[in-house]
């Protein structure tokens, strides 16, 4: 499968998340701990805002990212507050860059680490389910892809939690006509460029690993003698895959059947589970 993280927060160089830290996602991309393969090289992505334009910037390659010269390059140069990025483990479908993580439609971006299990036999039945003005602007080939276009289908602008709620339980009642038992596996997060919402869900109640950071403030008390902890703000988050380091308490799981909601003030945790589109 995949492994990603979402960073929000302090404007930091992209170097900051990317590379740095001791189990990094560069280092997952070979030595990935808690993903399905240990290397994800069928490509990468990395995606952000600028304060200029609400549209983010993206960056994707069908290389593996621990040789990619340019996401090296841009990392030193590159400061955001809000960052994408994902590495690649391909569940059967083509590696090419319009199927790398994230996918960017206007203010929108999207990543997902899962399957749709049995996706091509229902691939035509989803996609027919997209609203014919965003069917056209469907590049690539992966599940990843008609999920996100499905919950920009089912509303994703006005709900985004009911939209992915109305996605996943279109998705399964698709699967399920055509006999697949747990149709889904899905730990995926997207965001406006204000927020980011992350999502933690699988049919068979056995979802793939999540973790979100614990709050600055805490983190200070705990290890008053790391530095980066004293310039970024306390609200300040990182969710991902697995755990960039070994750091006690810095690390928490998201629960099963679940989603939370990366804001400014409070953060939000709720229940998580498909509805009728």
């Amino acid at each position: 499968m995949c492994r990603w993280l979402a960073y929000w927060g302090t404007p930091v160089l992209l170097d900051t998340i990317l590379y740095r830290p001791t189990h990094s996602l560069i280092d997952q991309s070979l030595h990935s701990k808690l993903g399905v393969e240990t290397t994800n090289g069928d490509g990468f992505g990395v995606g952000w805002y600028s304060a200029h334009n609400d549209t983010p910037a993206l960056l994707r390659d069908v290389g593996p990212a621990w040789n990619n010269r340019n996401l090296r390059e841009l990392a030193d140069h590159v400061r955001s507050p809000l960052f994408f990025a994902h590495i690649r483990a391909s569940t059967g479908t083509a590696v090419q860059q319009s199927n790398c993580h994230p996918f960017r439609y206007g203010r929108w971006m999207f990543m997902h680490n899962g399957a749709v299990e049995g996706f091509p036999v229902v691939r035509r039945d989803l996609t027919m389910l997209v609203a014919p003005g965003l069917y056209t602007n469907i590049e690539g080939t992966t599940d990843s892809e008609v999920m996100f276009y499905l919950a920009l289908t089912y509303g994703l602008d006005e709900d985004p939690p009911g939209a992915v709620a109305r996605m996943a339980g279109v998705v399964e009642r698709v699967c399920r006509e055509h006999g697949v038992e747990f149709p889904l596996q899905m730990t995926l997060a997207l965001t406006d460029g204000e927020r980011v919402w992350v999502f933690r869900y699988s049919s068979a109640r056995a979802s793939r690993s999540l973790f979100y950071s614990s709050r600055v403030d805490a983190l200070r008390r705990l290890h008053p003698d790391l530095g980066f902890l004293q310039h970024v703000s306390g609200d300040t988050r990182l969710v991902v895959s697995e755990p960039l380091g070994d750091l006690p308490g810095a690390w928490n799981e998201v629960p099963e059947n679940s989603y939370g909601v990366v804001q400014p003030g409070n953060d939000e945790l709720h229940r998580f589970a498909p509805a009728a589109a």
